[in-house]
């Protein structure tokens, strides 16, 4: 088939990354923009052996749940996916690919998948954004990831942050990268959406089992769970590599809280070797990689009562849990939407010991 031929295709899911999925004589296409249920005119752009990508080039039978982008820079930037689908509709993909994730990688035979936490702001609500200053244009990347498109007001950005970019446009700073923040913070980790983090913080402390002496909160940053769960357990020790993250943990921390500067994969086996494993809980908020092979064996070595994991990538957290499914098995998974208009979700898996 041609690269500059059309052809007629029929949405029947959203992939993780957001593009649409179809299949046409025995091979899969990938089509941004697209909702399922929708037939779509695309353009094949690059072709392999089993599957293509495609330009949208019509909506020939729209979705009930399509509505119109509010953004100007949508389907040019490539910071959002899903501005062209009903919130309740973006819940709903969201969901599903978490679950197909954990049954196909994750090799569960069932999920048992709590309901979509939604964030109360699906706009304005990012406190910080990654700007790209180049030759007088300041913004995001564009979809093809090579330039980079002039932004003057980002529709998922806080109105301060907005502010703080106007004020970037306007001023004579050299071209690079600027992090424009919504209130101050440190060169550590921070979450992005606080409306969802508030709700994430609730459901861990939901989740966590009563009655435990300890939590291990392995890649704990500044505290933010740590802090947050530490009226519920005897002690908490946290686990981070980051240097200013640990110091600002320590500097407001508790008398059940303590702090280990280092790599988790170095420490977390002699953490859990002087604990209790029966009434031991490990917090897992490892970034978007997941666990190294080591911190599964510390864990299936050990053998802590009660996992909670935090991911930012359903990938890698149903690798995870396919490793640890010898030992543990997934009690809840609650997705929270962190990241409106984007493709990107966050998930909290319980996993209890066999």
């Amino acid at each position: 088939m041609p690269p500059s031929n059309n052809i007629s295709l029929e949405i029947h899911d959203v992939a993780f990354g957001g593009k649409g999925v179809a299949r046409h004589e025995g091979k899969v296409f990938f089509i941004p923009f697209t909702i399922p249920g929708e037939k779509v005119t695309a353009r094949v752009r690059r072709q392999k052996k089993n599957f293509a990508e495609a330009d949208l080039i019509a909506v020939d039978q729209p979705s009930p749940d399509r509505v119109p982008a509010p953004c100007p820079y949508f389907g040019i930037c490539g910071g959002c996916s899903y501005q062209h689908i009903a919130y309740p509709r973006q819940l709903e993909i969201k969901a599903s690919q978490v679950e197909q994730t954990l049954l196909r990688v994750g090799r569960l035979k069932s999920v048992p998948m709590r309901p979509a936490v939604p964030s109360p702001e699906p706009y304005h609500y990012r406190n910080r954004i990654r700007v790209h200053k180049e030759g007088g244009v300041a913004g995001f990347f564009s979809q093809d990831g090579h330039t980079i498109v002039d932004i003057e007001q980002c529709a998922i950005a806080a109105p301060t942050v907005n502010k703080a970019l106007r004020e970037l446009r306007e001023s004579g700073v050299p071209d690079g990268d600027y992090s424009l923040r919504a209130r101050g913070g440190g060169p550590y980790f921070e979450q992005t959406n606080p409306s969802v983090t508030r709700e994430m913080l609730a459901q861990a402390h939901s989740l966590a089992t009563r009655c435990k002496e300890t939590l291990v909160d392995a890649y704990c940053g500044a505290g933010l769970f740590a802090k947050h769960l530490a009226d519920i357990f005897e002690r908490v020790i946290g686990i981070e590599e980051n240097a200013h993250a640990i110091a600002k943990a320590r500097r407001d921390a508790r008398p059940n809280e303590s702090y280990i500067e280092g790599d988790v994969s170095d420490h977390l086996g002699e953490v859990l070797s002087l604990q209790n494993a029966a009434r031991t809980t490990v917090l897992l908020d490892p970034p978007a990689t997941g666990v190294s092979p080591r911190v599964c064996d510390i864990l299936l070595a050990a053998l802590p009562s009660e996992i909670l994991y935090v991911s930012c990538n359903p990938a890698t957290l149903a690798r995870d849990i396919a490793a640890l499914s010898t030992a543990y098995h997934v009690h809840s998974v609650t997705p929270l939407d962190m990241f409106p208009q984007t493709a990107e979700i966050e998930v909290i898996a319980q996993l209890l010991v066999r």
